[in-house]
């Protein structure tokens, strides 16, 4: 079995380069955002009020470099942290309203970009590989699951 005719080297380069268009597309259309803190609006945007450490869960990045991100954010006036009162540990993890016009500009952007990166598949291709990834991801959770994976999706 040749390496090249797995998927891992096809996935890999895939997830790079769906990162540099995002991060592009981002850039060339004035939203001072990454792929990173997109990633974070979205999940805000899902469930603001969340903690640090769910976060943390939900976009599968450790609590350091999330830690780091969210620094990073705050001094961008995109999110906000929120001390619990109950436990002064806990932050919550808030979206603020330059946060919200960032996703609401950058949306409209990422659906066409979106829509470009899938052209020429039809629904039923989507939905297969969809399905694929699906397996892949349970097969990876059930091989490790230190492998970065929190939780397939369903």
């Amino acid at each position: 079995m040749e390496l090249k005719n797995t998927l891992g080297p096809w996935l890999g380069k895939t997830s790079k380069m769906i990162g540099c268009l995002i991060n592009d597309t981002l850039l060339d259309n004035g939203i001072d955002l990454t792929r990173e803190q997109w990633v974070i609006l979205i999940k805000l945007h899902d469930k603001d009020g969340l903690m640090q450490n769910e976060l943390a869960f939900v976009t599968e990045r450790d609590k350091t470099s999330l830690t780091r991100l969210i620094n990073t954010m705050e001094r961008k006036d995109l999110v906000r942290r929120k001390r619990v009162n109950i436990d002064k540990r806990i932050k919550l993890i808030y979206l603020t309203d330059k946060g919200k016009s960032n996703y609401k500009n950058a949306m409209p952007i990422m659906k066409k970009t979106i829509q470009k990166l899938q052209a020429g598949l039809d629904q039923n291709e989507i939905k297969n590989t969809i399905h694929t990834l699906q397996k892949l991801q349970k097969n990876l959770f059930n091989l490790s699951a230190q492998c970065g994976a929190n939780q397939p999706f369903p």
